[in-house]
């Protein structure tokens, strides 16, 4: 039974294009049906197709304007990092309440003048992305729900830009061969997009260091291209690891090699906190058939690609060079419902006790936190600050 006066804010979001809302009106009864009060921001849902009616329905009260929410609200749910809100001239995290709590993405590791913005206000920061890839936090893994997403608009887009076939056809005109796709990366993105591009008929190749996923790999009916691994490339919590030059240059190596005979690349390796490993050099590049295409959606975080620029479609050495921006909000209805689930089922772990107080030794917790009524708790924050010299 959780503290009956504990008051939940949903915020409109406020990240440029972004169409997607912390939480969908279904998952908003859940918590209304526990007793929570719920302020929704008018038209939070709109561009996700969920309407103000909707919210009401679920038992959420309507607040107009962002500030109001803020200031009343001892939990704050987003999705989007947290920003300055030109409406208001306040950036988000100044609009709530001392000793509150905030659940989103934070990139707490990126965006140090958020942190600070955390310690100062004395809030609470629990970032999503920071949940550990654990069997008891699946439910509330939304880096995993947001790279579904990604990997099946990843082969669309690509599906879109390449000018041949996917699939094999027999034709009066002869027969078309299907063509080859490489995917980059066996995570979750890269698993959803061996599955799509597989579906379309395309013959797919995936690459990653990771031996462990060639049976997953295999299973999607895409064949698992090997390279010797001399060292562990993941982490405890499931994350990949930062590779060295010399490992990188292995990689770049035999990726490469499949480059002739290959007509989209989709490219979705990332280190969680740092710049994207660089993986397809511009040689590269010009090794690949004219008119094919890269998806790399690691675009936004430095890419995958030398030639990549975040939100903007590249055209050099007659290859096409995507790097998609925010590709959850071209879904946003299943990513908002998606997201939700994660949300609510991270929110009912942090506050499991009957008053509103927070276990700081559940694991869950004590991974995701980055910050706690204004100290900074997480280990992964404060080595990412010590090693850029500024630790508070």
């Amino acid at each position: 039974m959780q503290k009956k006066d504990l008051i939940i804010g949903i915020p409109k979001e406020i990240y440029q294009n972004c169409r997607c809302v912390a939480m969908v009106p279904q998952v908003v009864q859940n918590l209304t049906k526990n007793g929570q009060t719920v302020l929704i921001q008018k038209d939070a849902g709109k561009k996700a197709y969920y309407t103000n009616e909707a919210y009401l329905e679920a038992g959420a009260k309507l607040i107009d304007h962002a500030p109001d929410l803020y200031a009343e609200s001892d939990v704050i749910i987003k999705i989007r990092i947290p920003l300055l809100n030109k409406e208001t001239a306040k950036h988000e995290l100044d609009m709530m309440k001392p000793n509150a709590t905030i659940m989103s993405f934070l990139a707490p590791t990126l965006e140090k003048e958020n942190v600070r913005r955390l310690l100062e206000n004395k809030l609470t920061g629990f970032a999503m992305e920071l949940i550990p890839r654990i069997s008891r936090a699946q439910s509330m893994d939304a880096l995993s729900s947001l790279s579904t997403v990604m990997g099946y608009r990843a082969v669309l887009l690509a599906a879109n830009h390449l000018g041949k076939f996917f699939p094999l056809l027999m034709t009066a005109a002869g027969t078309v061969r299907p063509a080859n796709v490489l995917v980059i990366g066996a995570g979750v993105a890269g698993l959803q997009a061996i599955a799509v591009a597989h579906r379309l008929g395309a013959k797919v190749e995936a690459f990653d260091t990771r031996l462990a996923v060639k049976e997953q790999v295999e299973s999607l009916g895409a064949r698992f291209v090997e390279m010797e691994i001399p060292e562990d490339m993941e982490t405890k919590y499931g994350y990949a690891k930062e590779a060295s030059e010399e490992f990188i240059k292995k990689e770049m190596e035999i990726i490469g090699s499949r480059f002739p005979r290959t007509d989209v690349v989709i490219s979705t390796a990332l280190v969680y906190g740092r710049k994207a490993p660089l993986l397809i050099s511009e040689e590269m590049v010009k090794m690949l058939q004219p008119g094919s295409v890269i998806i790399d959606l690691a675009a936004e975080q430095g890419g995958n690609c030398e030639l990549s620029r975040a939100g903007e479609t590249v055209y050099k050495h007659d290859v096409i060079i995507h790097g998609p921006k925010d590709l959850p909000s071209q879904l946003p209805l299943h990513t908002s419902l998606m997201y939700s689930k994660n949300v609510f089922n991270a929110f009912q772990n942090l506050y499991q006790a009957e008053d509103d107080s927070i276990d700081l030794q559940d694991e869950i917790n004590a991974n995701a936190l980055a910050t706690y009524k204004g100290e900074l708790v997480s280990d992964i924050v404060k080595k990412s600050f010590s090693e850029k010299g500024d630790v508070s």
